[in-house]
Order: C-alpha cells, then structure tokens, then sequence
C-alpha cells in the first residue's frame, strides 16, 4: 500500500503565479463575489416586494376592493 509522507509531499511540484497576479486574481474573485451578494440582496427586496403586493392583491380582491370578475372578462377580450 503506497503512503503519503512528508518526502512525498516535497517531490510534488506546485505552479504558482506571480504575487501581483494573485492580488489581481484575488481582487477580481473578491470584486464578482460583492456583485453577486449585491444582486442575491436586490433579487430578496425584489422577492419581498412581489409578496407584499401579492398579499395587498388578494386582500382588496377578498374585501371587494376590485372586481375580480371585471378583470377577468377584460383579460379574456384581450387575449382573442
């Protein structure tokens, strides 16, 4: 059975970048995560804003706010 020793492990030749390629590797991976916490944070406001009006929606159609039915029918004249 093969072991893996220190002496193993020192044989294993490893590339390595330059220092300033790996700051500018670090800089872009650190720039696209804060993009991404940014859009995932606008995707959540966006997602808490739809269910807010989806919950004024249903509300002021249960209270008889809007007329459901109106809607319905000027939907169907629309669609042919």
């Amino acid at each position: 059975m093969d072991v893996i020793n220190i002496g193993t492990l020192a044989d294993i030749h490893i590339a390595v970048p330059p220092l300033d390629e790996q700051l500018r590797i670090v800089a872009e991976v650190a720039d696209k995560s804060n993009r991404f916490e940014l859009l995932a944070k606008e995707a959540e406001t966006a997602i808490a804003l739809l269910q807010e009006r989806r919950a004024a929606l249903i509300s002021a159609a249960v209270t008889g706010k809007i007329d459901v039915c109106s809607l319905s029918l000027h939907a169907e004249e629309v669609a042919a």
